[in-house]
């Protein structure tokens, strides 16, 4: 099977080939025989019913400082396309809203992965409230008063943006902190989302584990160990990534939400566990495969591209 496939990115000079998912699913897709194409989410145009991007051929290669090369710039129709991969980092803004909208003119037909639809109806930290006996204490509100009611209550939380990613405005409140109230009057002037509020986890210490899911199917995980002095663990404010087997904790979580995120079209999936606890469930851009490559002796880019090529003959 060859197919034409078009990688929906942010710009492919700036990704480090030694951490970044997307690469290694367009060399593996390279190493299958099938047609790489690039495209910026900007290229993106609907017009007299079609949906069309500015796309340049693609060749990637693992050496750093020459890790790819782009041919000259075509605009196409991209339904002329088998595949989509729709990978551009978040925020999940309206800009990235509107690219799920004009995507969905051409899903099922060229396969989007992952389906649009759901990724639109699937921000990281809301397709997890389905799941409420999984996650955490959790409150999402921009009422003042039932925020500081769930601070009583819990006495040391987390608070953070709805549409956040990447560990950015994460914030951890302890008992006796008298920065909430500074704290909630900032994220009003900033977002006009709610905010979530969640019991601090004091697991996170050990660890906040990302698990990759391959169509509802758990397929690996690495453990992101804050830095001292960090409540974060993303690997970009100084997480360590360390070796880590699942659980049968982590095992039932997803075979709790598994089937549903397959019924999705969700192909590509990473969750995020803190002790025994589901926090979020990243469907936009997920990270964490060469980390588990590496880790466990596995290639979980091929794992994912039998799961596309799966989906592309049953079609």
């Amino acid at each position: 099977m060859s197919l034409a496939v078009a990688i929906q990115m942010d710009p492919i000079e700036s990704i480090d080939i030694d951490a970044d998912s997307t690469f290694v699913l367009a060399l593996e897709a390279q190493k299958r025989g099938h047609a790489l194409f690039h495209y910026l989410p900007r290229d993106l145009a609907f017009r007299n019913g079609k949906v069309l991007a500015r796309v340049r051929p693609l060749n990637v290669r693992r050496v750093k400082g020459d890790h790819f090369t782009l041919g000259a710039a075509e605009l196409v129709d991209l339904s002329s396309m088998d595949v989509v991969l729709m990978r551009q980092d978040p925020p999940f803004d309206m800009a990235y809203i509107t690219a799920t909208h004009l995507l969905d003119h051409i899903h099922p037909k060229t396969l989007v992965v992952n389906d649009p639809t759901e990724v639109r109806n699937a921000p990281e930290k809301l397709l997890v409230t389905h799941f409420g006996d999984l996650m955490p204490p959790t409150l999402i509100t921009s009422d003042r008063d039932q925020i500081l009611d769930f601070r009583n209550e819990f006495k040391d939380i987390i608070v953070k943006p709805l549409f956040g990613n990447g560990g950015a405005g994460v914030f951890h409140i302890m008992p006796g902190d008298e920065n909430l109230n500074s704290l909630l009057e900032m994220f009003t002037q900033l977002y006009r989302e709610p905010v979530m509020v969640q019991r601090y986890l004091p697991e996170v210490r050990q660890g906040d584990k990302r698990i990759i899911l391959v169509d509802g199917e758990a397929v690996g995980a690495v453990n992101r160990v804050p830095a001292e002095g960090e409540a974060r663990s993303n690997l970009h404010v100084g997480g360590q990534a360390v070796k880590s087997p699942l659980t049968k904790r982590d095992r039932e979580i997803c075979a709790a939400i598994g089937p549903t995120l397959k019924a999705k079209g969700l192909v590509f999936v990473g969750i995020d566990v803190i002790g025994d606890y589901l926090t979020e469930i990243n469907v936009t851009s997920p990270t964490g495969i060469q980390q588990i490559d590496r880790f466990d002796g596995v290639c979980i880019e091929a794992l994912i591209w039998d799961a596309i090529e799966t989906r592309r003959r049953v079609a």
